[in-house]
């Protein structure tokens, strides 16, 4: 089976030392996807289109396979399904394209498309007209109807040779994979990053997946399938990187040591100075962040400046000026969206009552009061995996943890709220003692309480603990299960106001 694959229409206005480079770079990404997907491929490279040659005229699967994956490669506009023949006449064209368009045309006006390219002693609208006489006088037919004719025949001739289109079929556009440089996309499987991550490959990138944990084993294993899931099915002709951060002793300090004000600034900055020494590390030459200006109070103009100051490679930010609700409808055009309602969202918090204009030097006087060391110290322990490896990495069953909504005689309460969160409204169970122990302090500390005793760990929203929990279980420790009240008046009486105020750390 053959398609003709048409151009993204900015490759095909280049000049023409850049745009055979393109379609260098496009038809080897072309070998590079069918490999990975398992179907055979030839192409033929030409200056405005590519042709490609997929597998034998009867393999459906095969041709079900190309057709899917040629709609998510960049660069290509539309590609049309055609049969290929050699001819001398015409009668040997309607040969080939009568029996595939002729028994659509009862009761239905028609129109024949020729495009022509080579010498011929006649012009495309010529050829039209001959070979649309022989439809209308071979099969029923209510005429031509040139202007909005009910069945279109396309048929494209080149030189001694004849394509019959059978179909037509959307591209993803963009430029191809690969063609303006690499960078580095910093994911947290919310809506936002998910399609700003897809809108950078479009645009040609080679994109490698910046993860920052902040929550434990269930978030990273999520935003690992997603991240492969993009890689997958818009990127799988380049080789990337997947990269994971604990960020938990910054963000315990950013919470410990630093005003709530401009927590959640503070916080980017540390992931541009972070980002910025993998993307160097991996030869990234840019940053690709989710960020849309006014959605949350990190993301005013004046914090976007602040976080752009410590980061020594370029920043994009493909979301920029975009609505919320147009990112969530592309997340769902491309399949993001899914992961992003069900991925774990964090109960701590970074910012409460955040200031959306400080003074840099208020900003730079509350992270001074951090350690100097986080930032190496982050970097040293970052895990680097080649993103096609991510599918065995993750295909292990997780730990099954016990929720429960009412405790036990002897039941330890375990609260890993965030400080703020469990100062301002403290845990109180009647007849159960309450621990509390910051989400970013579980997984080193909890080998230091009484292994005797059951542990139930809480959260507002029930999700950090059992991302916790998960993780303890994976650890080797069982005497923990997860609390949730079917009241959660008991446990905090200001949950509305807390939410209504904060900023959480996953989702910008």
């Amino acid at each position: 089976m053959k398609f003709i694959l048409r151009l993204f229409p900015e490759i095909s206005i280049k000049s023409r030392p850049v745009r055979n480079r393109l379609i260098k770079v496009l038809t080897n990404n072309l070998f590079n996807v069918a490999l990975h997907h398992n179907f055979a491929l030839k192409v033929q490279a030409q200056w405005d289109k590519l042709i490609v040659s997929v597998g034998e005229d009867d393999a459906e699967a095969t041709r079900e396979l190309a057709v899917r994956e040629l709609s998510r490669v960049p660069g290509i506009h539309s590609f049309l399904e055609v049969k290929e023949f050699a001819f001398e006449r015409f009668d040997d064209i309607f040969a080939v394209a009568g029996p595939i368009y002729g028994p659509q045309l009862e009761n239905h006006t028609f129109a024949v498309r020729v495009r022509r390219r080579g010498n011929h002693p006649y012009n495309s609208q010529e050829a039209s007209r001959i070979i649309g006489g022989m439809f209308k006088s071979h099969y029923p037919n209510k005429g031509v109807n040139l202007s909005a004719p009910d069945v279109t025949i396309n048929i494209e001739i080149d030189q001694n040779k004849a394509f019959v289109i059978t179909n037509k079929y959307k591209g993803m556009g963009g430029y191809p994979v690969g063609s303006q440089g690499a960078a580095l996309t910093l994911i947290s499987g919310g809506f936002d990053s998910g399609v700003s991550t897809y809108k950078a490959i479009h645009r040609g990138m080679r994109v490698s997946y910046l993860f920052f944990n902040m929550g434990g084993t269930a978030h990273e294993l999520g935003v690992k399938q997603e991240s492969y899931f993009i890689w997958d099915r818009y990127a799988s002709s380049h080789r990337v990187k997947f990269v994971t951060i604990p960020f938990e002793p910054i963000v315990g300090q950013i919470l410990e040591r630093t005003h709530h004000g401009v927590r959640g600034v503070i916080l980017k900055r540390m992931m541009m100075r972070v980002g910025s020494k993998v993307a160097a590390r991996l030869k990234c030459e840019a940053l690709i962040t989710g960020e849309s200006v006014g959605q949350v109070s990190s993301q005013t103009v004046t914090n976007l400046n602040h976080i752009d100051a410590v980061s020594d490679c370029l920043v994009l930010r493909p979301l920029v000026m975009e609505d919320k609700q147009d990112i969530v409808d592309k997340a769902k055009e491309i399949g993001t969206a899914g992961f992003a309602e069900s991925m774990p969202e964090y109960c701590g918090v970074i910012s409460d009552h955040p200031n959306v204009c400080p003074a840099r030097s208020f900003v730079e006087e509350e992270e001074a009061k951090m350690d100097s060391s986080l930032v190496e110290a982050a970097v040293a322990a970052a895990v680097v995996m080649d993103i096609k490896d991510i599918p065995a990495n993750t295909s292990k069953l997780e730990e099954e943890v016990e929720i429960v909504h009412e405790l036990m005689r002897g039941d330890v309460l375990l609260d890993v709220r965030a400080p703020d969160d469990a100062q301002k409204s403290p845990l109180v169970v009647a007849g159960h003692e309450v621990i509390t122990l910051p989400f970013y302090k579980v997984a080193s500390e909890f080998g230091n309480l009484d292994n005797l005793k059951t542990y139930a760990l809480y959260c507002d929203q029930g999700v950090m603990s059992l991302m916790q929990a998960r993780e303890l279980k994976e650890k080797g420790y069982h005497n923990l299960k997860v609390y949730r009240p079917q009241d959660d008046s008991a446990a905090t009486s200001n949950n509305d106001a807390v939410n209504g105020n904060t900023e959480a750390v996953t989702r910008e």
